[in-house]
């Protein structure tokens, strides 16, 4: 037990438990017909190879396989995601919130003043704690590495990269011949943001002809994210196509079609229940024909049966392998950041059954586990690419570790003076 713990400094709501995914995506309906008009396109030739690839182990009869698929979606441990009833007042509400995606603001306004905001509860807890440590520890011995742990572990770090952090906090002290504790700090800062450095070449793929594979169980906020990016890219004066391969999920199409309609963005897709990869088979026709800078593609959101998963982005990989050869790939997993440790189970997950090359952490904004994209980045080699902090579309960004770092540990004047 943490000497330090006497303290009454303990925000209670970080400890309240976090259902692990709840299905809270934005769901948009206009009543139109969703339609493919790839048809259009030059026809491009079939893969007869891809039919020895079977597709999934369902019954043929379309309405009994759409509703079994509908309630396929399950968090981690294996709970149900609630699938709720899209009413007419939903689809209003939801095109309201869409409205902002024709919104063309200014790239970074407030956005650090946001993510600092979406971690104050982080800061509340973990930094608060660590700050009692560093101020109020005499040496630098065994117990003080100790609290320093636990503390990491609590703050959602997660142990693997907790060990990681105080290996090189420790080669770190003794190579600068550290003593004082309160100079451990800025060591510890540094630690972490080196950990969660990432690359420019990471974002080679909006130089190039690309294919972003999006990959997440239902309601993280894959979605948004893609009608976000979608319209970002579209604002950097890239065309984009958006292929609705998550065929299986009621509404999935209608939502995708609203955002990419306030995105000014095709959008590939079919009927409900068809197969996934026929719709993406028409997406690369249309990308190929319309010459697109990058086609993004939905993906169904399913963990519980894993080998229809790999079933299914194993033939949509063929697909491209044949027919889209020239074009650069990305696998993005969308994770929820209020979910904590069961978003880095998702992730490992997912990571089983899909190349990961990019992680989109959102709800930012509202979360007491902010230490957790340090805990998904180190653990899975996978750099965090986007990080959101709200409905707007600016509010979706490119990661920066540096921002990240000094959100999470910078405190206000006003925050200290309450501690």
């Amino acid at each position: 037990m943490l000497w330090f713990k006497k303290k009454e400094k303990v925000n209670k709501e970080a400890e309240a438990p976090v259902e692990a995914v709840a299905e809270t995506e934005s769901l948009n309906v206009d009543g139109s017909e969703v339609s493919s008009d790839a048809a259009a396109t030059p026809a491009v030739e079939a893969d007869p190879d891809l039919s020895a690839v079977p597709a999934y182990d369902e019954p043929a009869d379309n309405a009994s396989s759409v509703e079994d698929m509908q309630n396929d979606a399950v968090s981690v441990e294996g709970n149900p995601v609630p699938q709720e009833d899209y009413s007419a007042e939903a689809a209003e509400a939801d095109a309201v919130a869409a409205e902002a995606v024709t919104e063309k603001a200014p790239a970074k306004t407030g956005f650090f003043a946001k993510l600092k905001q979406g971690l104050k509860r982080t800061r509340d807890n973990f930094v608060y704690n660590l700050d009692v440590v560093f101020k109020g520890a005499e040496e630098i011995d065994d117990a003080f590495y100790d609290d320093l742990e636990e503390i990491l572990i609590t703050g959602d770090i997660g142990v693997q990269t907790t060990e990681e952090i105080l290996e090189r906090l420790k080669e770190n002290v003794s190579k600068k011949h550290i003593v004082r504790p309160d100079e451990c700090r800025e060591l510890l800062v540094s630690t972490i943001e080196e950990l969660m450095h990432v690359d420019e070449n990471e974002y080679v793929f909006e130089k190039e002809t690309s294919v972003i594979f999006m990959i997440g169980v239902n309601g993280v906020g894959k979605t948004t994210s893609i009608g976000k990016l979608a319209s970002q890219f579209k604002n950097d004066g890239k065309r984009v196509i958006i292929a609705a391969a998550d065929t299986f999920r009621a509404a999935a199409g209608d939502q995708l079609k609203v955002w990419a309609d306030r995105a000014g963005c095709e959008l590939i897709s079919g009927k409900e229940g068809a197969d996934p990869s026929s719709v993406l088979f028409d997406a690369v026709a249309a990308a190929r024909a319309r010459r697109a800078d990058i086609l993004l593609v939905d993906t169904a959101g399913r963990l519980n049966n894993k080998k229809n998963l790999m079933n299914e982005l194993s033939k949509m990989n063929k697909i491209i392998d044949k027919n889209y050869p020239e074009a650069h790939r990305e696998n993005f997993i969308v994770l929820d950041a209020t979910t904590g440790q069961n978003a880095l189970q998702q992730a490992l997950a997912f990571n089983e059954v899909s190349d990961l090359t990019g992680i989109i952490l959102t709800k930012m904004d509202g979360t007491a586990k902010g230490g957790i994209a340090v805990a998904i980045q180190s653990s899975l080699h996978v750099p965090v690419k986007y990080i959101g902090v709200g409905e707007k579309i600016e509010d979706l960004q490119k990661f920066d570790e540096k921002a990240y770092v000094k959100a999470l540990f910078e405190r206000d004047k006003e925050e200290t003076a309450e501690a």
